[in-house]
């Protein structure tokens, strides 16, 4: 268990950041990263910290598929945990 919540932690810092560091990208010119990468973190176990990050650094907020998208990956995350705990 306590591996999990590290691991939880990690993946979801890793996805706030990854959303801080698009939006610099965004407004720098730079090379972006792409918005599979993006999802695959929210999938992954990152959707909290991938929906923080999209409201605080005001990055996808306009992209239906991000409004979405990122809120459906949490509730199917919720749903499994709830159904896991509850056949253990």
């Amino acid at each position: 268990m306590k591996y999990a919540v590290i691991y939880l932690a990690v993946i979801n810092l890793i996805a706030f950041l990854a959303m801080g560091t698009d939006k610099f990208r965004a407004r720098n010119a730079a090379s972006r990263i792409p918005e599979r990468t993006l999802f695959l973190l929210a999938v992954i176990g990152g959707s909290v910290g991938a929906i923080i990050g999209m409201f605080a650094f005001r990055h996808k907020t306009r992209h239906l598929s991000f409004r979405i998208g990122l809120p459906a990956i949490l509730a199917v995350q919720c749903a499994a945990v709830y159904y896991l705990s509850r056949i253990h």
